[in-house]
C-alpha cells in the first residue's frame, strides 16, 4: 500500500499539499513463503473480482446457454485464492504484527480490510450450491463484520480530522460495501430479510453519494492520484453497478430507479475505460491493479441483469462485450499475480 505524506505549506490548517504516495515500510528478508510479511489487505479484491467473474459467467449460462462449468470453476479459484490469502495474511500477522497494526491505521490502506469482509458477503454465491451450511455461515460472518467495520470508519472519520489528499477510492470500500450484504441473500434459503437488506441498501447508498463527491472533488484540485493508484479509478463505478444489483436483489424488479443506477455506472465506465488502456503503458503492474477487477466484474453482472429483465439486440451486445472484456482483464491480473509470486516479486508489487 502507498503512504501519503503531507507537509503543510503555510500556517494555515486548511493547506495541505501531497508531496509524495510512499508505500509503508516492508519488513526486508528473502522471498519464498516469507513474502508474506510483505502482503497487502487490498490483494483480497482479487477474491472478490474473482467471485463476481463467478456470478456473471452463471448468469451467462442462464441468458445465453453458455456451460455451466465456466462459473462453477471460476467460483472455486475465488474459493481457493480467499483460503490462500487469509492463510498468508493469518501468518503476516503472526510473523509480522507491526507491520498489520500499520496498514490498519493508515488513512488510505486501512479501508481495504474491509476486502475480506466483503469476499465473504460474495463467495456464499457460488458456494451455496456447494454447502448451503457454510454459504450461510460465511454470510453472517461476514455481514456482521461489514457492518461493524463500517461502523467503526465512519466514527474515525468524524471523530478526526480528515486531510482531502486521503479522498481516494479506496474509501468507497468501507461504507459502500454494505452494498454487497443483500446479492447472497437470494440464493442462501434464509427467512426473508428485508430490514436487513433495506438497512444495508439505505446506508451503502447514502454515504456513496457524498464519497464520491468528495473523491471527485480531491480529484479535480488536488495533485493527481500517483501512477501506482491510478487503476483504483474503476472503484468509482462499483457503487452504481453494485447498488443496482443489490437493489433488484431487494425489490425483486427492474424499475426506473434500478435503471438509473444502472446509467450512471455505464456513463462512469465508458469514462473510465479509455484510461484503463492507459494505465498498461503509464503504470507498473502492481497489486493496486486488482482494484480494476470487481468493478468490471460488477457492471458485466448488471449488465446481464438487465439483458435478461429487457431483452434485446444492443444490450446483449454490450453484455457479451463487457463480459468478455472483464474476463480477459481479471485472467491477465491473474497470471500476472501468479508470476510474480513465483518469482518472489510480491514486495515489489506490493509498493
Amino acid at each position: 500500500m502507498l503512504q501519503v505524506v503531507l507537509e503543510e505549506q503555510s500556517t494555515s490548517d486548511s493547506e495541505a499539499t501531497l508531496i509524495a504516495h510512499r508505500p509503508p515500510e516492508r519488513p526486508k528478508g528473502p522471498g519464498g513463503w516469507r513474502q508474506v510479511e510483505a502482503l497487502p489487505i487490498g490483494l483480497f479484491a482479487a477474491v472478490m473480482g474473482l467471485t463476481g467473474l463467478s456470478v456473471a459467467w452463471t448468469m451467462a449460462h442462464t441468458r445465453y446457454g453458455v456451460p455451466l462449468w465456466l462459473g462453477k470453476s471460476i467460483g472455486l479459484m475465488a474459493c481457493a485464492a480467499f483460503v490462500a490469502l487469509a492463510a498468508g495474511y493469518g501468518t503476516k500477522a503472526v510473523i509480522a504484527a507491526p507491520a498489520v497494526k500499520a496498514e490498519f491505521r493508515h488513512p488510505i490502506a486501512g479501508n481495504l480490510f474491509g476486502t475480506p469482509l466483503i469476499s465473504l458477503l460474495l463467495l456464499p454465491i457460488p458456494l451455496a450450491p456447494l454447502s448451503l451450511t457454510l454459504a450461510r455461515l460465511l454470510w453472517i460472518v461476514g455481514a456482521l463484520g461489514m457492518t461493524l467495520f463500517a461502523w467503526w470508519v465512519v466514527t474515525r472519520w468524524l471523530s478526526d480530522r480528515q486531510q482531502t489528499a486521503h479522498a481516494t477510492p479506496a474509501w468507497i470500500v468501507p461504507v459502500v460495501g454494505l452494498l454487497d450484504v443483500p446479492l447472497a441473500l437470494p440464493v442462501l434459503g434464509l427467512p426473508p430479510m428485508p430490514g436487513v437488506m433495506v438497512f444495508s441498501l439505505a446506508v451503502g447508498l447514502f454515504f456513496a453519494v457524498p464519497l464520491f463527491t468528495l473523491i471527485l472533488s480531491r480529484l479535480l484540485f488536488e495533485p493527481p492520484l500517483p501512477a501506482a493508484l491510478q487503476p483504483s479509478l474503476l472503484i468509482l463505478v462499483a457503487p452504481f453497478a453494485v447498488g443496482f444489483s443489490a437493489y433488484v436483489a431487494t425489490t425483486g424488479t427492474v424499475d426506473l430507479f434500478a435503471e438509473a443506477l444502472f446509467a450512471v455506472a455505464v456513463f462512469l465506465l465508458a469514462v473510465l475505460l479509455p484510461k484503463l488502456a492507459r494505465f498498461g503503458r503509464s503504470c507498473p503492474f502492481r497489486v493496486s491493479w486488482w482494484g480494476v477487477s470487481f468493478p468490471l466484474a460488477a457492471a458485466s453482472v448488471a449488465t446481464l441483469r438487465v439483458a435478461t429483465a429487457q431483452p434485446g439486440a444492443a444490450i446483449d451486445i454490450f453484455a457479451v462485450g463487457l463480459l468478455t472484456l472483464a474476463t480477459a482483464v481479471i485472467g491477465w491480473l491473474l497470471a500476472r499475480t501468479l508470476v510474480g509470486l513465483a518469482r518472489g516479486e510480491l514486495r515489489t508489487l506490493a509498493q
